[in-house]
């Protein structure tokens, strides 16, 4: 009886389906938590109808803009042409993920727009101030300099370093920069007149190997940053005061990449195999993530660009107080996370990633194979959607930033991957490789935007503005380039 009930019910269904051409679908979001509930839309919506289903259901005043995925795929035409070319059975629910596009469109880096001499040995560092509107730089010869971007010229030489500058990092208020280098030491640089502020912060007895601000939604003006070094600690400093607040120990080989999250915690990988999670009052150990088979590499959050931009976004307003600073940076920091846990992703030496919900669980969410060599640069899209990786097996991979499914492969670079960086709306994504080249790759395309050749040797580093106007880049040629649109 009841097999027969369902026979009807199902040949009822299909006669629907087959008088009206549509599809029973079910709207969700990326973390998978539905949209009301399943309905029937016809066989020749496309996104633009989609929109304005979304809009509608989430009653948002202001049209926003969404993408559409089906099992990974972006829906870039009508439902019926997609479900035939796919051969998708039409028989299930069909679940249709939506996901808020970036309002702004970045223009793609197509040329160089200055080629700036001046240091004297390989670039191994660059970084935008979080406005976008100066630009820093490490060097093996030992000196930070700072750009002007309007003029394209030098601004400062900082000295003050007795060895390579292996790391810049910018305060997310843009207020202050800190460097770091292969002996150890720390200098916080005056942004007026390139000088040192006072004296080096000593402490760590090898290199450091990566710098992190405490985010400007946490505390405004920033102060507090954290330095990680090969000696296998992690400090806190002032920027102030200039002391070391709490030494985190405990990893018991060097540390390899520090960020500090959203949450107000501290995330520190290493040659250890662990990654280690500590809460920055008392300098304690919250907890251990570990699943690595060797060193890891980088860390990379899932709400970085909007704690390195803090309350900057791409329509250059200005701030009355940190106060002001603070809240917008907390709103911004907030629509991003939504609903969801910060999420983590680890790159090792094992060739694997692992993707972690740390404030959750200890056990990773998944875990990311496909790489044939070492993990060496991992980074989340500014929107929390994609992962890409870079690696020395030559490639650029593309993952779900929620699920950590595999979703494209980048192939071109005829060498290792050092290092990528992010358009700000997402799109484009950027390498730069041991090749001398750096390349553009288009998201939605999975395909190569733009080849960028001009450096003479390997490209140790690369930066997107969060403005997303230019690219910089430096490598073993000694030069700076920057790239525009």
């Amino acid at each position: 009886m009841a097999e027969t009930m369902e026979v009807e019910v199902e040949a009822a269904a299909t006669a629907e389906r087959e008088a009206t051409n549509s599809v029973i679908c079910q709207l969700a979001d990326p973390e998978g938590n539905p949209l009301g509930a399943a309905l029937y839309l016809p066989e020749n919506a496309s996104p633009k109808e989609l929109n304005q289903v979304v809009n509608k259901l989430l009653s948002n005043e202001e049209k926003l803009p969404y993408a559409f995925y089906i099992s990974d795929e972006e829906l870039v035409v009508q439902l019926g042409s997609y479900l035939e070319k796919n051969k998708v059975s039409v028989e299930k629910v069909l679940t249709i993920v939506y996901q808020p596009q970036a309002v702004f469109r970045i223009r793609p880096v197509t040329r160089c727009s200055a080629t700036i001499a001046g240091h004297t040995e390989a670039v191994l560092s660059v970084a935008f101030s979080p406005d976008g509107r100066q630009l820093a730089s490490g060097s093996g010869d030992t000196t930070v300099r700072l750009w002007d971007l309007n003029t394209q010229t030098p601004l400062f030489t900082c000295q003050g370093h007795r060895n390579w500058v292996l790391s810049v990092a910018w305060s997310p208020d843009g207020k202050h920069l800190v460097s770091g280098s292969k002996a150890g030491e720390l200098i916080c640089w005056d942004l007026q007149t390139g000088k040192p502020l006072g004296n080096l912060l000593t402490g760590h007895k090898k290199w450091i190997t990566g710098i992190s601000w405490e985010p400007v939604h946490l505390s405004a003006p920033c102060r507090r940053f954290v330095s990680a070094s090969k000696d296998g600690d992690a400090r806190i400093w002032d920027v102030i005061t200039r002391k070391c607040l709490i030494c985190l120990t405990g990893h018991t080989l060097a540390i390899t990449c520090v960020k500090w999250g959203g949450d107000g915690v501290i995330y520190t990988g290493s040659q250890d195999c662990t990654i280690k999670v500590w809460e920055t009052t008392q300098g304690k150990l919250i907890r251990e993530l570990k699943g690595h088979g060797h060193w890891v590499n980088s860390l990379a959050l899932s709400t970085e660009y909007v704690l390195r931009s803090g309350a900057f976004d791409h329509t250059n307003k200005h701030f009355a107080s940190p106060e002001e600073m603070k809240k917008v940076a907390l709103e911004r920091y907030n629509k991003m996370r939504g609903n969801a846990p910060e999420r983590l992703v680890s790159g090792s030496d094992d060739f694997t990633m692992f993707l972690w919900e740390p404030a959750v669980s200890k056990h990773p969410k998944t875990r990311m194979t496909g790489h044939q060599q070492l993990v060496n640069h991992v980074y989340f899209s500014p929107d929390g959607q994609w992962i890409a990786s870079a690696s020395f097996d030559k490639s650029v991979k593309l993952w779900n930033g929620t699920t950590g499914k595999f979703v494209a492969a980048f192939r071109g670079h005829v060498g290792p991957v050092y290092q990528i960086s992010w358009s700000a709306d997402s799109r484009l994504l950027l390498s730069g490789s041991k090749d001398s080249t750096l390349k553009v790759w288009d998201i939605r395309t999975k395909k190569l935007k733009q080849d960028l050749p001009g450096h003479a040797d390997e490209v140790f580093a690369v930066d997107w503005s969060p403005d997303g106007e230019k690219v910089a880049s430096g490598g073993k040629d000694r030069v700076l380039k920057l790239w525009m649109g």
